[in-house]
């Protein structure tokens, strides 16, 4: 194993001028070899701005091996005897043209390539996804897993990686979302407890000529079509050790030890692949069929509750409708008897022969149960939904919510609403974790923790699909979810969450966060 090794990520402008981007592409790999980074990472279609006339002209404007483009780029590696990881339109023989990840070595030859398996909007238009997963590579720093951009918005390339053994992730991107550089790269990291090098575009993603145009359709200001910077590096903790400035071209660096990667195990034990439950994970390799109920109600007010006394009180203070309590946090009984003369329902957990079970309760007492899924003795086997007056529940028990497969499973149930009962571990789970769930399912999430902990309430925005107009500012996030803290020592958290935004999973034009996972390629998964 290598013991510590220095990798950068480098981020550039790349327009439609080939020879401009390519001399861009060589500049921040001879920064990066200035600061003595034995491996730095690039951006997403370095070759040329991913915007074309037709599927024809991109697959002419697409690299080929042994063109000038990727010879430059083995050179610079083989003259700086260091890896670039560059991501490029690349033309195949048969007449494909992929988003493609080369990994070059030190003596510039491939290591190893793979194609984006999801795609991004307009992507669809001009490239074809990935027909095969991509390898880890076996090298001097480790066994490394290449993705990019989109792929990282969603979980299954990334844990697909890191369940075959990757413990450095390298993504690039051309993304004009903030939420990329704050939620999407760190989260990557720590559910996976792998090292993630990721570079973004700077700089205009769409032509300078039509940028005001499209800005003016989108009701944007145009700055915020620019690729959004940040590149980082992140530990296996979901720490960002290095992170490159918002705008302008730049390279950071870190001294990296790749063997933190292969520590799996939470402060309680639990080793976070080895407990997972693959044989209930079918449905993610399923062929999609797409939302199969209607939407749930526009708004719902919820409230944390973290002492059953207070139950009635808020209830009928704020007129909440769905109460997530903490794990254990009472009977079924003596949950119904604050519910009297309400219409609200309530979540908690009880222990039902040594099995934590989510119940959900009313005045009438106990509606249903959900056993955990990702226990010693394996309880639970599947999510249970429950359709409510205002749309469909379910519920997360207790370290269910650590696994990305759990809330993925929970939207192809065509969920609306999460309740999640749970006691967090590591500041990650709360922080990241639990937002990138409902961000890559759009699931509304209510976290309800023990006292001394913080908890919160997500909720989805109205405002999500790109290349339609947007009611609101444009803050450029994307896909982050409407967020409520409740500090520690709060009893009570209020807030509202919005079911019927749940439906809307297209980010894009012909881009869905849920169907649009690469389904035929998730067998690491299972």
């Amino acid at each position: 194993m290598p013991g510590v090794v220095r990798v950068a990520a480098a981020q550039i402008e790349a327009g439609q001028d080939i020879a401009a981007n390519l001399a861009a592409c060589l500049r921040v790999i001879d920064a990066a070899a200035e600061q003595k980074a034995q491996l730095v990472v690039l951006p997403e279609f370095c070759n040329h701005l991913s915007w074309y006339a037709s599927r024809a002209q991109a697959h002419e404007l697409a690299t080929r091996l042994e063109d000038d483009f990727l010879t430059a780029i083995a050179e610079r590696a083989r003259r700086h005897g260091m890896w670039v990881k560059v991501n490029v339109t690349h033309a195949y023989p048969d007449g494909r043209t992929g988003g493609t990840n080369f990994l070059f070595d030190a003596a510039g030859q491939i290591a190893g390539s793979c194609d984006k398996q999801t795609l991004m909007g307009a992507e669809n238009d001009f490239l074809e996804p990935a027909p095969a997963v991509g390898p880890v590579l076996d090298t001097p720093f480790g066994r490394i897993g290449m993705y990019a951009c989109m792929e990282g918005v969603i979980n299954e390339v990334a844990r697909g990686l890191a369940l075959r053994g990757a413990q450095v992730l390298l993504n690039s991107l051309n993304s004009f979302a903030l939420d990329e550089a704050d939620l999407h790269i760190p989260v990557r990291a720590a559910e996976n407890k792998v090292w993630v090098v990721a570079a973004n575009k700077v700089g205009p993603l769409l032509p300078r000529e039509d940028l005001p145009a499209i800005a003016e359709r989108l009701g944007v200001p145009p700055e915020w079509l620019h690729g959004a910077g940040e590149s980082q590096i992140v530990a296996p903790d979901g720490t960002v050790v290095a992170k490159a400035p918002r705008t302008g071209e730049a390279v950071v660096v870190a001294d990296i030890d790749v063997s933190l990667a292969d520590d799996k195990l939470r402060p309680d034990g639990t080793h976070i692949l080895a407990s997972r439950r693959p044989s209930l994970y079918g449905a993610i390799a399923a062929e999609p069929v797409g939302r199969q109920r209607p939407a749930g109600a526009p708004t719902l007010p919820v409230a944390v509750v973290r002492n059953i006394g207070k139950i009635r009180d808020v209830v009928e203070q704020s007129g909440a409708q769905l109460v997530v309590l903490p794990e254990l946090a009472g009977t079924p009984d003596e949950i119904a008897a604050t519910l009297t003369g309400t219409t609200a329902h309530a979540v908690t957990t009880v222990l039902d022969e040594g099995v934590p079970t989510g119940v959900l309760i009313s005045e009438n007492g106990l509606v249903a149960r959900q056993p955990q899924l990702h226990t010693a003795n394996a309880a639970g086997k599947e999510i249970i939904p429950v359709d409510l007056e205002w749309g469909r529940l379910a519920i997360v028990v207790g370290d269910d919510a650590l696994y990305p497969e759990t809330f993925r499973l929970a939207a192809l149930l065509d969920t609306d609403v999460v309740a999640v009962p749970l006691s967090v571990q590591e500041p990650w789970e709360l922080e990241l974790g639990l937002p990138e769930r409902a961000a890559e399912n759009r699931l509304n999430v209510v976290v309800a923790t023990p006292l001394d902990q913080p908890a919160a309430i997500f909720a989805m925005t109205p405002d999500f699909t790109l290349w339609t107009k947007w009611e609101g500012p444009f803050t450029g996030r994307i896909s982050t979810p409407i967020r409520t803290d409740i500090a520690a020592g709060e009893p009570v958290g209020l807030g509202t969450v919005n079911p019927a935004q749940a439906a809307n999973r297209q980010v894009s034009r012909n881009t869905d966060l849920v169907d649009g996972r690469p389904w035929r390629l998730v067998s690491a998964l299972l």
